[in-house]
């Protein structure tokens, strides 16, 4: 019978994969400033110094765009929670200290360039995203009681959670460049996006090693981040609206995330593979087929609904263009 490994168990026998890790990462990762990704001759005062404050037309954003940008930078926002969690459960000693620094470290420039772009193009409401950054860092990030009641927090589990957050991030500022009609805002967002890849790189490692040294306990973390995953800015100020909105326009969706972040770490982890795991991971494994097998219909309903609604839309506005040019 296998035998769960405590936390610190956990900590100490693969501290040697999170410095390996660490290194590999140093190695590869390119150092970069956000500076060099802000337009910044497309700057101005605003009203404080004795310029022009915000106005919705001095945006080029459409509002697909100003929604994704701003959900984007707000999930970025709350990076002390993630520190916080992070420092708690891999510790700040040894390897684990200096990555999670590091990754620290990293994470906030991505909310530095894309809050200074915002800013200096008047892409969004300055004081609005303010206020929306102190409800959303005052509210912080902690696993809420119905996450917790599936998996309790420890570095198995943020390891495998940190997987999947990290690529679903990815995804997001990607495909949240591609709808900006910007270059410059393209490329800010594809370096974020590479930043992300790097840091899932470590965190699905850790975790495969995790696998390797307790596969029915790591079975059972993997299948609950996966089946319960939601993304950390769900406590934002309108994130039921801007993630629908989001998945509507192809940004963040159901698809995407089962071929581009579930799926991924299903295969990485050998999850349906694996010889090594009790009777008790098999049972764990068969449930997660099930999950599977239904969110895969899960994302079929939901781009049968997004079509119609996407015709109706598209019909209502060539309704009203031609109401429009009969009146003129």
């Amino acid at each position: 019978m296998q035998r769960d490994l405590t936390d610190a168990e956990f900590l100490d026998e693969l501290e040697h994969v999170a410095e390996e890790n660490l290194n590999h990462h140093l190695a590869v990762a390119k150092e970069w400033h956000p500076h060099d990704y802000v337009p910044w001759d497309r700057g101005r005062n605003f009203a404080a110094l004795g310029g022009d404050d915000w106005d919705p037309e001095q945006s080029q954003l459409s509002e697909v765009a100003k929604v994704a940008m701003v959900t984007n930078l707000l999930t970025e926002d709350n990076l002390p929670s993630y520190h916080r969690g992070a420092a708690q459960h891999f510790s700040l000693d040894r390897a684990w200290g200096h990555w999670v620094n590091r990754w620290t470290a990293e994470e906030n420039r991505h909310g530095i360039v894309i809050r200074d772009y915002l800013v200096v193009t008047r892409g969004v409401d300055p004081v609005a995203l303010e206020r929306a950054r102190m409800e959303h860092m005052q509210n912080g990030y902690d696993p809420s009681e119905e996450e917790r009641k599936i998996h309790e927090p420890g570095p198995l589990m943020i390891s495998a959670y940190a997987t999947l957050q990290e690529l679903a991030t990815r995804v997001s500022h990607r495909n949240t460049g591609k709808i900006c009609d910007d270059p410059i805002a393209e490329a800010m967002l594809a370096r974020v996006a590479t930043d992300e890849n790097l840091h899932m790189v470590f965190y699905r490692n850790v975790f495969s090693a995790g696998f390797d040294l307790a596969p029915d306990q790591a079975m059972e973390a993997a299948c609950a981040i996966i089946e319960g995953f939601q993304m950390p800015g769900r406590g934002m100020p309108n994130w039921r609206r801007n993630s629908v909105i989001m998945a509507k326009n192809g940004i963040y969706d159901l698809r995407q995330h089962l071929e581009e972040v579930v799926m991924p770490s299903v295969r990485k982890w050998r999850i349906f593979e694996r010889t090594d795991v009790s009777a008790r991971g098999e049972k764990r494994r068969e449930q997660l087929a099930t999950y599977l097998e239904d969110l895969q219909k899960q994302v079929l309903k939901f781009e049968e609904q997004r079509d119609r609604m996407l015709a109706r839309e598209a019909a209502k506005a060539e309704r009203n263009a031609e109401k429009a040019a009969a009146a003129s």
